[in-house]
C-alpha cells in the first residue's frame, strides 16, 4: 500500500473515532455499502451510454456490449469497493488484504471479459458462413479455422489471466511468473506435465492454418470411416459411421498419415470391383451398368466407366467406376451398383457368371466308360 494512502487511512480513521459514535463495524460497513451503490449507479449510466454508442454499429459491437453487462458489473464494482475499503476507517493490514483479494478477483474479470469477447466475435463471424448448403467447402473452412482458433484463444487466456492473477499475491507471485513465462523450476514441472497439451495446442493452431481437416470431413482413421463432428482445442472427434465416436488426439492429423475425402471437394468416385467369366459379354455388361447408374439419385452425372483390369487363370476382373456429389451418396451408390449388377447377371446375363472349367487329360482322370 502506497505510503500517501496510508497516512489518509490512518487520519480517516482517527477523525471518525473523534466525530462519530458509531462502531467501527458500522462506520466501515456504510463506506463501503455507499461507494458499492455508487458503483451500481456508474454501472447502470456506463451500460446505457455504451448501449446508446453501438446501438447503430455493427452486430459484433452490439453483441460484446450485450455479453459485457455482468462481467462490467463486477469490475465497476470491484473498483468502488476496492475505493470504500481504502477510505473507510479500516486498519491498513486487513484494508492490504481485502484490496489484494479485490485486486485478484479484478483480474480474473477481466479475463472473463476478454473471452467473452472473443467467443462474440466468433458468433458473429461464423454467421457469416452457411455450413448446411450443398456446397459448403468455404464455409466448412471459416467455421474450422474460426473454432479452433476460439478454442486456442481461451487456453491462452486462461493461462495468461491465471498467471496475471498470481502475481497478485506475494507468496505466488513466482507461480505466476513461471506460469507466464515457463522459468524456474515451478515452470519446468509445469512445462514438463503440460507437453501433451502444448503440443497439441500448436497442433491446433497448425490445423487452422493449413486445414488438413475440417469440420464435417468426411475421413477414414485407424481403418474406420466417418465424419469430423467437433475440433476441440487438444482433440478431434470424429462420428463414425455406425454412430461410434472415435476421439483423436490434435496432433494425431499433423503426425499420422489418414485419408480425407473431401479435402478439395466433397464429389468422389466410388468402385466396385465384379469377378466375372471368360465368355462374359462385356459390351452388355457396360450397357446395363450404364443403365443401373443413369437411374440412380445418387450419381452425379459425371463418370461412368466400366473396364476389365486383370485377368487370372480362372476369371475376368471388371472395374466399375461412379462419381457421385459426396461421400455418403457415394457410398450409396456402389451398393447399389453391386446389388442390380449382380441381379442382371443372374436372371439375365447367365453365362457372366463365374464358372469352374475341367478338362479330359487334367487333374483327375476320367472314369472309363462301361457302356
Amino acid at each position: 500500500m502506497p505510503p500517501a494512502l496510508t497516512d489518509l487511512t490512518r487520519e480517516v480513521i482517527a477523525l471518525w473515532r473523534r466525530v462519530h459514535w458509531l462502531p467501527e463495524w458500522a462506520a466501515i460497513a456504510i463506506v463501503v455499502g455507499a461507494f458499492a451503490l455508487a458503483g451500481w449507479l456508474a454501472h447502470r449510466i456506463i451500460f446505457s451510454l455504451a448501449r446508446l454508442i453501438v446501438r447503430k454499429r455493427d452486430l459484433f459491437w452490439r453483441g460484446v456490449v450485450e455479453r459485457a453487462r455482468l462481467k462490467l458489473r463486477i469490475l465497476v464494482l470491484i473498483v468502488a469497493l476496492a475505493i470504500g475499503v481504502t477510505v473507510s476507517p479500516m486498519d491498513p493490514e486487513p484494508s492490504e488484504t481485502v484490496r489484494q483479494v479485490l485486486l485478484f478477483g479484478f483480474v480474473l474479470t477481466l479475463g472473463w471479459l476478454v473471452a467473452g469477447a472473443v467467443d462474440m466475435w466468433t458468433v458473429v463471424y461464423m454467421r457469416r458462413f452457411n455450413i448446411a448448403a450443398p456446397d459448403n467447402l468455404v464455409a466448412r473452412k471459416h467455421v474450422t479455422q474460426a473454432r479452433i482458433l476460439q478454442k486456442v484463444a481461451r487456453v491462452l487466456i486462461a493461462m495468461v489471466t491465471i498467471g496475471l492473477a498470481l502475481m497478485t499475491i506475494g507468496g505466488f507471485r513466482q507461480w505466476g511468473v513461471s506460469l507466464l513465462a515457463s522459468a524456474g523450476v515451478v515452470g519446468i514441472i509445469a512445462g514438463l506435465a503440460l507437453q501433451p497439451v502444448l503440443t497439441n495446442l500448436l497442433a491446433g493452431i497448425q490445423i487452422a492454418m493449413t486445414q488438413p481437416i475440417r469440420i464435417d470431413d468426411a475421413v477414414i482413421v485407424e481403418g474406420e470411416w466417418g465424419n469430423v463432428e467437433e475440433i476441440g482445442s487438444t482433440y478431434v472427434v470424429v462420428k463414425l459411421w455406425d454412430w461410434r465416436r472415435m476421439i483423436l488426439p490434435l496432433s494425431y492429423f499433423i503426425s499420422t498419415p489418414f485419408q480425407n475425402w473431401t479435402r478439395e471437394t466433397a464429389r468422389l468416385i466410388g468402385s466396385v470391383f465384379l469377378y466375372v467369366d471368360y465368355e462374359a459379354p462385356i459390351e452388355r455388361l457396360r450397357a446395363a451398368f450404364e443403365r443401373i447408374v443413369q437411374a440412380s439419385p445418387h450419381w452425379d452425372g459425371e463418370v461412368q466407366v466400366l473396364q476389365v483390369i486383370e485377368v487370372t487363370d480362372r476369371v475376368a476382373q471388371v472395374r466399375c467406376l461412379a462419381s457421385a456429389a459426396d461421400g455418403g451418396a457415394a457410398f450409396d451408390l456402389r451398393c447399389e451398383i453391386r446389388e442390380k449388377m449382380l441381379a442382371f447377371m443372374r436372371d439375365e446375363c447367365p453365362e457372366a457368371l463365374p464358372r469352374e472349367r475341367w478338362e479330359p487329360g487334367r487333374g483327375e482322370p476320367v472314369a472309363p466308360s462301361t457302356g
